[in-house]
């Protein structure tokens, strides 16, 4: 169905005159005319009596009169859905419980009259892609172990760099302490089931293993955070790296541990990643919170993974 002619036929009736009508659609009364007699055509009807005092709804007219407000107002929410400025702004935070999660809540705390639409993608391929179509406005993902330059139109901004913890339970040797530094761990079996092949964290996780000799061992079926906390809190032997900034809740009979490491603190390097001709306002209000509320990087010498084939600390 044309929605012009809709849209032109609501229009004739609000205003009782084909005249009236071309004025306020900015069109000729012919135009119309036209319009109105090829809506009549399709649905086999006659919509309008004209009268010496203007145009009459017939019965038939004023049966398709509300449907045919309906159908403006589907036209009109359609749009809203997709233009920037009146659709939700359309986020990746790849997990609910990690720190992209609390800085997408940190930014809503202070722009609530900001409406959001939370996405959980998988990896950074996905992810990237999904920008570039316009599928989602922005993801939070680490670029820096990606082994492929990202596109021309894509941008980055570094938003978070979160120091890792390790988490044991209370019978692992590690459990005392309070912190211990990186070279300690070298050896040890640091459990991660769900590092799969391909993604930019299993990349970093890969890269931070080669660099300081650390076991990380991704085996075994990943039946979530929850499954793993619990391991974690029966086993004297299994730990696991967490982000600082990581919202991770657990029964408190498990009294597992955050345990610093240090000498140095590697940190997980969270950016976001948006289209750099995307328009929504939310995207760029969404952009000086982040840069606004950056946390401070931590005191003790960090490690991020550089460019392919190279590390860095700082």
């Amino acid at each position: 169905m044309d929605l012009e002619a809709v849209r032109t036929f609501v229009a004739v009736a609000d205003a009782g005159r084909f005249q009236e009508a071309a004025a306020d659609l900015a069109i000729t009364q012919q135009a119309v005319s036209k319009r109105v007699a090829a809506l009549e055509k399709d649905l086999a009807v006659r919509l309008f009596t004209r009268t010496a005092r203007g145009a009459r709804l017939t019965v038939d007219g004023q049966a398709f009169l509300p449907h045919a407000r309906d159908l403006l107002r589907a036209e009109e929410r359609a749009a809203d859905s997709v233009r920037p400025g009146r659709r939700a702004l359309r986020v990746d935070v790849i997990n609910r419980r990690i720190a992209p999660a609390a800085l997408l809540r940190g930014f809503h705390h202070a722009h609530p009259e900001t409406e959001l639409d939370v996405v959980t993608l998988f990896d950074a391929e996905t992810a990237v892609a999904a920008v570039r179509d316009g599928t989602i406005d922005a993801s939070f993902r680490a670029v820096a172990p990606l082994p492929r330059r990202l596109p021309d139109d894509i941008a980055t901004a570094r938003v978070l760099d979160d120091p890792l913890r390790l988490l044991t339970g209370p019978a692992h040797e590690l459990a005392r302490a309070g912190a211990v530094p990186l070279a300690a761990l070298a050896g040890r079996r640091i459990w991660m089931p769900g590092n799969a092949a391909g993604t930019e964290w299993t990349a970093y996780y890969d890269r931070l293993a080669a660099e300081f000799g650390l076991v990380i061992d991704a085996t075994g079926p990943n039946f979530g955070s929850d499954a793993l906390l619990e391991s974690l809190a029966g086993s004297p032997a299994l730990a696991t790296f967490v982000g600082e900034h990581d919202r991770l809740v657990w029964p408190a009979h498990y009294d597992l541990r955050r345990i610093v490491v240090h000498d140095p603190t590697p940190v997980y390097p969270h950016s976001l990643v948006w289209r750099r001709d995307n328009a929504h306002p939310a995207l760029a209000a969404l952009r000086a919170h982040l840069e606004a509320t950056r946390p401070d990087a931590p005191d003790d010498r960090t490690w991020t993974p550089g460019e392919p084939g190279r590390t860095t600390t700082g």
